[in-house]
């Protein structure tokens, strides 16, 4: 097994920036290339309206329920407030 090349068992918390809006959202996957192409096909309804979408920020993790713990802390005020700090400098440099 290899954890560079076999992502199958990976699961992964991700933010995304609308290219459109400047609005952010965050969800959680198994297969993180797979899920940006559906935001940006629209075929989720929360991220529609926002399309394009680019991936900003992921975390990865062997544990699906460490994943989804960490996507509920990221859309509190808590973890926003960590997210715009962990990303000042590349916020400053897309305005």
């Amino acid at each position: 097994m290899n954890p560079v090349r076999d992502h199958s068992f990976m699961h992964y918390v991700y933010l995304l920036k609308s290219k459109t809006n400047d609005k952010w959202y965050t969800g959680s996957t198994d297969n993180l290339r797979k899920r940006l192409k559906e935001h940006n096909d629209g075929k989720s309804a929360w991220t529609r309206k926002g399309i394009p979408w680019m991936l900003i920020y992921y975390e990865a993790s062997y544990d699906k329920n460490d994943t989804r713990s960490r996507e509920l802390y990221l859309k509190s005020g808590m973890g926003k407030r960590y997210l715009k700090n962990r990303l000042r400098r590349f916020l400053s440099l897309t305005g």
